[in-house]
């Protein structure tokens, strides 16, 4: 089998997750996506983080409808930060016969050559590469010139969706709808446990 694995915050997830997710899989053959919440982030903190565990429901629900993903408790339940190396070298134990494809937008491939163990990631995975915006080809192949194995870059096609999860967070502060935005298993969970609102005024005494 090929497995891409799409990392991240999700925080929340959104449709632009899901349509990057399905256009790796369409475009490079891939049999499946899993869906990898971080733990804990190795460089920043998460912004308005609900937790960990929530994030990961958020990711599970948000997958929950097409068959073709699913969502991992592999870095929520390591302890430290969620080094995507580690992640790797977990996978490959337990998918040894099968071929592990890392999914990442191009603005994240710019920077992998300041990963832990750059190189070693690309031993264990294929990185594919979502061209969007800005972020092209040339562009990212001129960031990454020191690596050995920069061949293991796949790129492929990722349609312009103006969302973001901070977005998504900053329409949920202000009561504004997510629908259509966030994916439906997502967003009740949003709502029914009160996720991402401004928390309210303190009372004056």
């Amino acid at each position: 089998m090929r497995i891409g694995v799409l990392g991240g915050a999700f925080n929340p997830p959104h449709v632009g997750h899901l349509v990057l997710a399905q256009e790796a899989l369409v475009q490079l053959a891939l049999d499946t996506v899993i869906f990898m919440p971080m733990g804990q982030a190795p460089h920043r903190e998460i912004a308005e983080d609900p937790g960990a565990e929530a994030r990961f429901e958020l990711a599970e629900a948000a997958v929950a409808a097409d068959e073709r993903f699913s969502a991992s408790r592999l870095e929520v339940d390591r302890d430290g930060p969620s080094y995507t190396v580690d992640t790797l070298e977990q996978l490959e134990k337990e998918h040894a016969d099968d071929e592990l494809v890392w999914i990442l937008g191009g603005d994240q491939a710019a920077k992998l050559k300041g990963w832990r163990e750059p190189e070693r990631v690309l031993e264990l995975a294929m990185i594919a590469v979502a061209e969007r915006g800005t972020w092209r080809r040339a562009g990212i192949l001129l960031e990454a010139p020191l690596l050995r194995n920069n061949e293991r870059l796949k790129f492929f096609e990722m349609p312009p969706i103006g969302l973001s999860s901070t977005l998504i967070r900053g329409r949920v502060a202000r009561g504004q709808p997510v629908r259509y935005l966030v994916p439906d298993g997502a967003r009740e969970l949003i709502e029914s446990r009160g996720l991402y609102r401004e928390a309210a005024p303190v009372a004056a005494s």
